[in-house]
């Protein structure tokens, strides 16, 4: 089964863009995420639409942040994506005439909706930011792994 990137790729994207400069065009960030650049056009479209990214067309033009990263939570961009399905699972048939299966439906929806709260509430209460400054310590730490000697 196939899973939705969007939210990932999205999420790179903006992290990239803030160590790239003022503005980045599609074409060097499809090259940096090894993607077609029309896709990572289709998915900066929804940030500029959300505010968290702005677009300027023609020669020197291209993408840039609209706002701070520290301003913007990992559930504003997956709400800027059209909060694209959290998972795979769910009722084989949404409307059973079996007890059975109006059961394991109540149970699976409970569990389901239980699940996408905890998500949700997580992903509203991270910044970009944040994910920016845990990629920092990763590379300090294999900077120094990098530097200790070999023995």
């Amino acid at each position: 089964m196939r899973r939705d990137s969007r939210l990932s790729v999205a999420l790179h994207v903006l992290l990239h863009m803030e160590d790239m400069g003022p503005v980045v065009t599609s074409e060097a960030m499809g090259r940096l995420m090894k993607a077609n650049p029309v896709v990572v056009r289709r998915t900066m479209a929804g940030l500029r639409e959300a505010g968290i990214l702005t677009s300027v067309k023609g020669h020197g033009g291209g993408w840039s942040l609209a706002r701070p990263l520290d301003e913007v939570t990992l559930g504003d961009v997956y709400e800027a994506l059209g909060t694209p399905a959290l998972f795979s699972i769910g009722p084989r048939d949404e409307s059973p005439g079996c007890l059975v299966e109006q059961a394991v439906n109540t149970a699976l929806e409970a569990a389901l909706d239980e699940a996408a709260a905890l998500l949700l509430r997580k992903l509203r209460n991270t910044t970009v930011a944040e994910l920016g400054r845990g990629v920092r310590r990763r590379h300090a730490r294999a900077a120094k792994q990098r530097a200790r000697p070999r023995a």
